[in-house]
């Protein structure tokens, strides 16, 4: 591969035995733009997540079980393709003394010690990305600005919220606190930008003193005067003078966030000062939804399910009499999202997969795999909206008149684990880990398992991925009230089919207990449910459900769409 050759034409110069490449941007964001994707450019992998170890004579692709399939499609002829977390460069080189490169700006300390902890590896810092020496990109000028939300749409005013974080910046006996992630920060202010795909996230840093000052940087151009009006007392500077203001900051103790300030930034921060502490409490604010955050995002999956579902009945009757195909679905759907005023852009790439290709967890159709939707397969949607009061995520698995007692009793397991999550009994330590093994229950009964978390957290018209509570083995974080979450067991069978069941969920509380409550409003197809695998308490969740969906979005059907709606939502 001639890229791979050119960039091991660097390591002689720059003293290196290898490079390590990430799929992030400085910014550390979900998604990264095409022209800041360096994995993509050195590896074709077009995942969300990952990274490549470029040695002299071997390259590395590291994914987690998500894209372990669509990494050995998109890189396997160039690279050995590895799954985090069991395979990691510390286990695959640690016996070597090699001396790798990276860029400082790309990693953070945390993910450095992870990668490479008690290996032999010297780590070299190298500021120019040697990616962008070898590939001429034309970087993409956005202008875009950024905007505020009321306040009644999110509960808290930024004042209120300054003065939150500020009290724990007084108390772990700090003087400042930089906060480098773009979330947080939007969070803090209520600001929202279009710096990101799929996310509202507006590029920029915070820092932010115990006197209330708040040091804003980003690229000036984005701050209208009415936003300037807005936020008067906040000191807006040119994102480009963010590495001279820290460096001219001394003597003072700063907190700062180990999952998202760069090696570089630390580096310029400790060399005058003292770091006492590497967790952005905002994380945990952020994840706990005021009320009227609730209400909104509750409105915000009605419209969703509005459009979901007419586009599922749309499928259903038209997949038999005409060609439909994964991409075309997956253009109807966006243009069915796009009739509601108060829709955005899609929260992630949708994935649209029928067959074999449902088997990709993290699928995206091209004109190269394009599929027909085909009588006897089944075909899973999993996509999502940013609508301007909530972000939304929920994937379906459809019969296409699918026929096969091997995947109804599949399908009935992977729902069955789903109603055990949304049915789950909150205690006050519950976190993901105690919740992610009912999920898995059924289908551990006939030796079955899945290679993805159970859920991820969700923002509130932010990002679709936002911890940091998730229903995974390893996550400990206490559920609360206010967190939005969701519940997606599946099963995949490579070259086969994939089945996925996913709705977002939220914690409340009735009669003083914390329950889960379910925020998506989409019919699950009963087509696919082996009822006599299904107990009465699963049989009354399922009813009680789809009674739900029903009631919410009855108003929205046309004539025959409603007579649909009624027999998909019909007891079982």
């Amino acid at each position: 591969m001639e890229k791979i050759k050119k960039l091991r034409k660097l390591f002689k110069g720059n003293k290196i035995d290898g490079y390590i490449i990430s799929k992030n941007d400085e910014f550390f964001g979900s998604y990264t733009s095409k022209e800041k994707d360096r994995l993509n450019y050195i590896s074709n992998f077009s995942g969300s997540y990952g990274f490549a170890l470029i040695l002299k004579n071997i390259n590395y692709l590291f994914v987690d079980g998500r894209y372990t399939l669509q990494a050995k499609a998109e890189s396997g002829n160039f690279f050995k393709i590895k799954m985090i977390p069991k395979d990691l460069p510390k286990y695959i080189i640690k016996n070597k003394i090699y001396k790798i490169g990276y860029d400082p700006r790309l990693f953070t300390s945390k993910i450095l010690f992870n990668l490479f902890e008690k290996s032999n590896c010297k780590l070299i810092p190298i500021t120019t990305n040697l990616i962008d020496k070898i590939r001429n990109t034309k970087q993409h000028t956005n202008i875009k600005k950024f905007y505020s939300l009321p306040d009644k749409s999110v509960g808290y005013s930024f004042q209120k919220k300054i003065k939150k974080v500020v009290g724990e910046i007084k108390k772990s006996g700090a003087d400042l606190q930089f906060i480098s992630s773009c979330e947080n920060s939007a969070w803090l202010l209520n600001i929202r930008g279009e710096d990101s795909l799929y996310s509202p996230i507006p590029h920029c840093y915070i820092l932010l003193e115990r006197n209330y000052n708040v040091n804003f940087f980003c690229d000036l151009k984005k701050i209208s005067p009415i936003l300037k009006r807005k936020y008067k007392k906040i000191n807006f500077i040119d994102i480009k003078s963010v590495n001279f203001f820290l460096s001219s900051i001394k003597n003072k103790k700063i907190l700062i966030d180990a999952k998202t300030c760069s090696k570089f930034f630390e580096s310029i921060i400790s060399k005058n000062n003292k770091i006492i502490g590497n967790y952005d409490s905002i994380y945990d604010h952020k994840s706990i939804k005021t009320q009227n955050e609730i209400n909104n995002i509750k409105k915000a999956h009605i419209y969703d399910g509005a459009a979901l579902t007419k586009y599922l009945f749309w499928i259903k009757n038209n997949f038999l009499k005409k060609k439909i195909t994964e991409i075309g679905a997956e253009k109807k759907l966006l243009n069915l999202r796009k009739k509601n005023k108060n829709f955005k852009f899609a929260s992630f790439p949708t994935i649209s997969g029928t067959g074999p290709n449902g088997a990709i967890i993290h699928y995206k159709a091209t004109q190269k795999t394009n599929r027909k939707l085909e009588k006897g397969d089944l075909y899973l949607v999993d996509s999502g909206g940013q609508y301007s009061y909530g972000t939304t995520d929920v994937t379906r698995t459809l019969s296409l008149k699918n026929t096969k007692r091997e995947i109804k009793n599949i399908f009935t397991r992977v729902l069955k684990g789903h109603i055990a999550v949304a049915s789950f009994q909150i205690k006050k330590n519950t976190n993901g880990g105690n919740i992610d093994k009912e999920a898995r229950k059924y289908l551990k009964q006939i030796n079955l398992d899945y290679p993805h978390g159970t859920g991820h957290g969700v923002g509130y018209f932010l990002n679709v991925h936002e911890g940091p509570q998730a229903i995974s083995k390893n996550n400990k974080v206490r559920l609360e009230k206010g967190t939005v979450i969701s519940n997606e067991p599946g099963f995949y069978k490579e070259n086969k089919f994939g089945i996925r069941i996913e709705n977002l969920i939220y914690v409340k509380k009735k009669m003083n207990k914390k329950i889960f409550d379910n925020l998506t409003m989409v019919p699950i197809d009963k087509d696919l449910i082996e009822i006599s695998l299904l107990n009465k308490n699963e049989k009354d969740w399922i009813n009680k459900y789809h009674k739900r969906v029903l009631m919410n979005l009855r108003k929205f059907m046309n004539k025959k769409e409603a007579t649909q709606l009624k027999q998909a939502c019909s007891a079982i």
